[in-house]
């Protein structure tokens, strides 16, 4: 059962918000954050992205690097740009996109969770990340950006948020990507109560996207019990921040992949082989996206194809082998084509999110790649299905948008 906390927020004023949020750290690299936070010193960037505050060039790992990030983060809060609450409050942060709009509660939780799989995974990690991201946790002593979890749909935490909501948001705003971010702090005690005792019943929480902060986040956590010899499990270093939203509400967009070559083979070659494992129909030069699982779509020669995967291709009875990522990475990617690491092999690169099929083509056409392939989005119920019976899966699965803005709340480890 999964053991959550309200925590005393570090937030901006409503006057500064705007200037201080800001994308994830990792989906842009140091130039593109350079640019964005060009002219304005209270972007958050200077906190999770302090390279940018040296030379072109620097190397975002250095030590210096993450004892500036500490410099900003205590000068942020020296000129107010970031002010503590009074108080442990529960949040609610709702994003808006395309007029459909999520709301997930944030919430401080329980390190104990991670280690013993009540906070559940999906996604491998790389020692390397967690490593960096450890850093930057443990020398701010905060979690500076929350990781991005889903929860079990529960009828009565949607009554709470419903209820909450018809109040004026702390925040309102849309960012210069066109999503509306909206917050509200949960104060009364008896509702900051009754979220904890629900949450106290909830069996499982699942990360949908930060698998490295929650790693990093938790690990941080443990070295700090380990060297407290009065340790109780209820210190503020036993709890990190995330956003939990109701799984009903979250929808997973496409990732798709595009290759280099075609390993040696003529286009009619690729698709002799190809007709082994998939029903193969010619859609012309108009975009052709996937209908369902296991069609998938194919951009070659300036012509759009539907793959259809044949029946005894695959195993909608195995949680991994229903997968369609699975299904081109086995049959197309690895069997035809010859790549067998996507984690690592140059040939490949994938695109998702937001940019759409359109980029597939672009890229194809540019003469960059030589072919696009397009796949159904994986559904909250096999991710949650994958992560129930202990599976991982394959790299580069999931893509949820819109991502959560950085600096609407920080969690300090002590207070």
């Amino acid at each position: 059962m999964a053991t959550i906390k309200p925590f005393r927020g570090i937030r901006p004023p409503k006057k500064y918000v705007e200037t201080v949020a800001s994308r994830p750290y990792d989906v842009l690299s140091s130039e593109e954050a350079r640019q964005e936070a060009a002219g304005n010193e209270k972007s958050l960037y200077h906190i999770i992205k302090p390279e940018i505050d040296f030379p072109v060039g620097k190397d975002e790992h250095d030590p210096d690097v993450y004892d500036k990030a500490v410099e900003n983060f205590r000068k942020f809060q020296e000129k107010g740009w970031l002010v503590q609450d009074d108080k442990e409050n529960y949040y609610i942060y709702a994003q808006t996109m395309h007029e459909r709009t999520q709301y997930g509660l944030v919430i401080g939780s329980h390190v104990d969770d991670y280690l013993n799989g009540v906070i559940k995974k999906h996604e491998l990690t790389r020692k390397d990340k967690e490593e960096d991201r450890m850093k930057h946790v443990r020398i701010n002593n905060a979690n500076i950006e929350p990781v991005f979890f889903a929860y079990p749909d529960c009828p009565e935490l949607d009554n709470i948020v419903d209820r909450v909501i018809k109040q004026t948001p702390e925040y309102d705003f849309v960012s210069t990507d066109g999503i509306g971010h909206h917050f509200w702090v949960i104060d009364d005690e008896a509702t900051i109560r009754r979220i904890t005792e629900i949450f106290a019943a909830i069996p499982y929480l699942y990360i949908a996207d930060g698998h490295h902060r929650s790693a990093a986040a938790a690990l941080v956590g443990l070295e700090k019990a380990k060297q407290n010899p009065h340790h109780t499990g209820k210190e503020e270093y036993n709890y990190f921040m995330a956003v939990a939203f109701p799984a009903n509400q979250l929808r997973i967009m496409d990732y798709n992949r595009v290759v280099k070559d075609l390993n040696g083979l003529t286009p009619d070659e690729f698709f002799d082989k190809l007709s082994e494992s998939f029903d193969i129909a010619d859609k012309g030069e108009t975009i052709y996206r996937p209908k369902r699982l296991h069609n998938f779509s194919l951009y070659l020669r300036n012509h759009w194809y539907s793959l259809d995967a044949k029946p005894e291709t695959y195993d909608d009875n195995d949680p991994i082998g229903v997968l369609d990522v699975t299904i081109s990475s086995h049959l197309i990617l690895d069997k035809i084509i010859g790549i067998k690491d996507l984690r690592t092999d140059k040939r490949i690169d994938f695109v998702g999110g937001l940019r759409g099929l359109e980029e597939l083509k672009r890229r194809v056409d540019s003469g960059e790649m030589a072919a696009a392939l397009a796949l159904y989005p994986v559904s909250m119920k096999q991710l949650m299905d994958i992560a129930d019976t202990g599976n991982i899966m394959p790299p580069k699965t999931t893509w949820f948008e819109p991502k959560l803005r950085s600096g609407l709340v920080i969690h300090k480890l002590d207070y």
